[in-house]
């Protein structure tokens, strides 16, 4: 009998030891406070078993990947903590295609939501610097253009954004024109955000067992709770095998510091009864006009709680509509699942990040924590229509996963994403003028006399914004027109904004393949984020730079010309 039960622990050591990378070897520890609180709760924890209902959903919950290592090289910007890299293709993300050639005689509307996610950029700045070129399904063009702020002039307005837009040619291909859509919310000083009921909750399985994972997440979500204010309640759930509430609601800024210090990794990942569990604690300290919102933090290793993630969909909608948000905070390398975290952030009325160093950090929870935390604008629609007599074909950068039917647009029910106070949000189509020689063959029985009035032929096309107060039901109406006469003569003649932009927009795509990136390189594109670079406070501008320079030197037949970043 001694002998099988030897044979079966060592059996359960080497699945284990298949399951999860080496840790080095540590002397055991009394049980902490989130050891007790698991144990605790697990004795009333129900048990979810089963599969998802689908071969794609399915894949979202798959968290069984390997390892290699390599060692990661040195930039000039302080780098992530340095990792084993993994065969990226093994992480988990959402296939994303990229927009086709839209004519404007078939198709002269475009409509899609905002995206204040960030994730992608961070992310993919992890693979450059760890020697490999990203996966293209986890370059969103838009998360890359959208994680840098952008100085668009503010103006006094009725509405909780601005909206300025920019019209130039475009470095690449031939009579190529840009219009770029930048939004700018309204801004609230950290004093000034309204009360805030937040909940950590934090995944401590065994698979946050690594530097860039759980040390790091403890490390980030101190900079954020070194800045609670009397009026804030935080509380702190954790999941692995069980769920379990370390921290009630409390605005005692250093009983949440000892609780978060306290986290150990330790057992599968139970994130359906987590998320539950931290939307009970969200109701019980639920400030009516204040910012209520979860933040998980997790590698999004969900495999072991869930039976259905349209259930677990369905939960975060409901609790959504009852006015708690979600947001979601990625960590770790190996068994990332990029495409379950933005989904559910999607959902959740919140922003999807991803945290590879302590700067970014930095940058998420405490230099941005204004737009983080609090919405000033919901369901934030755009829609342009183009006018065929001046625009024979057009395209949108980006945005993939965002686009909504025409229809929705005016269908309050529809959601759409959120703008945070002070974010900069920014869009670019190309399109081509009428009478430039496009990508598509022009109809030989193309209406060409529209019988438009004169006023209306001068337009590019017609902007339209819809949103909601942040406890709103019914959306409000912008309209701007976009005329050809406000378009700048060449591309040297835009903003140092719409330049940058441009950069990034260009960068991304070459990512993805560079289907539309004629004339382009990634050296090309250091050059004209260096040119552009304008303010840059933070760094983040000429972080960019050296992460064209990395792409270059990764990518086969690139340049990898070196070009000044003052």
């Amino acid at each position: 009998m001694l002998v099988l039960l030897c044979s079966l622990l060592a059996a359960c050591s080497t699945r284990t030891q298949e399951a999860a990378p080496a840790a080095p070897e540590a002397k055991q520890q009394p049980a902490t406070a989130t050891e007790s609180a698991v144990r605790n709760q697990q004795k009333g924890d129900a048990r979810h078993e089963g599969i998802a209902a689908t071969p794609s959903e399915r894949k979202l919950l798959s968290a069984d990947y390997a390892r290699r290592e390599m060692t990661a090289p040195s930039v000039a910007m302080p780098a992530p903590i340095s990792v084993p890299v993994i065969d990226e293709t093994r992480e988990n993300y959402a296939q994303l295609n990229d927009h086709p050639i839209k004519a404007v005689i078939e198709e002269p509307v475009s409509t899609f939501s905002i995206d204040v996610d960030t994730a992608s950029y961070a992310n993919v700045r992890r693979m450059l610097r760890s020697g490999q070129l990203p996966p293209h399904d986890a370059v969103r063009v838009e998360e890359l253009i959208n994680y840098f702020p952008y100085e668009y002039p503010r103006r006094l307005s009725t509405h909780p954004f601005t909206v300025n837009t920019e019209i130039a040619p475009a470095p690449w291909g031939t009579n190529k024109q840009l219009i770029r859509i930048g939004i700018r919310a309204q801004e609230l000083q950290q004093a000034s955000l309204p009360p805030a009921n937040l909940v950590f909750l934090v995944d401590v399985s065994g698979s946050m067992n690594s530097p860039d994972k759980l040390p790091l997440l403890k490390s980030s979500l101190k900079l954020l709770a070194e800045r609670i204010r009397h009026q804030d309640r935080v509380s702190l759930v954790v999941y692995a095998s069980g769920t379990g509430v370390v921290l009630e609601p409390t605005s005692n800024r250093e009983q949440v510091l000892r609780a978060i210090d306290q986290l150990r990794p330790g057992g599968s990942t139970a994130g359906e009864a987590g998320i539950r569990l931290a939307y009970r604690m969200a109701r019980q300290a639920f400030i009516q006009g204040g910012i209520n919102r979860i933040l998980l933090a997790t590698d999004g290793d969900f495999n072991v709680g869930i039976s259905d993630i349209g259930q677990l969909k369905q939960l975060v909608e409901r609790e959504r509509e009852a006015g708690i948000s979600l947001t979601t905070l990625g960590f770790g390398t190996g068994n990332y699942n990029d495409a379950l975290m933005e989904q559910l952030a999607d959902i959740g009325n919140g922003n999807h990040h991803y945290i590879d160093s302590l700067n970014e950090g930095q940058k998420v929870l405490v230099e941005e924590m204004s737009s983080t935390l609090a919405t000033v604008a919901k369901d934030v629609k755009i829609q342009v229509e183009f006018n065929p007599q001046q625009v024979s074909e057009y395209r949108l950068i980006g945005y993939n996963n965002r686009m909504l039917r025409r229809e929705d647009f005016n269908n309050d029910k529809v959601d759409a994403g959120d703008a945070g106070a002070g974010q900069t949000v920014t869009a670019i189509y190309e399109v081509t003028f009428t009478g430039a020689a496009g990508y598509l063959e022009p109809l030989r029985y193309g209406n060409k006399k529209l019988g438009r009035s004169t006023t209306i032929g001068e337009e590019l096309a017609f902007l339209r914004l819809r949103y909601k107060e942040p406890d709103g039901t019914r959306s409000q109406l912008l309209e701007i027109p976009l005329r050809k006469a406000d378009a700048r003569p060449s591309f040297s003649a835009a903003s140092n904004e719409f330049r940058f932009a441009t950069a990034v927009a260009s960068f991304g795509e070459l990512l993805r393949g560079g289907q539309f990136q004629q004339g382009m390189d990634f050296a090309r594109v250091g050059q004209i984020a260096t040119a552009a670079r304008g303010a840059d406070p933070f760094g983040y501008r000429a972080e960019f730079v050296q992460l064209a320079r990395l792409a270059g030197q990764l990518l086969p037949g690139q340049a990898t010309a070196t070009y000044p970043i003052d």
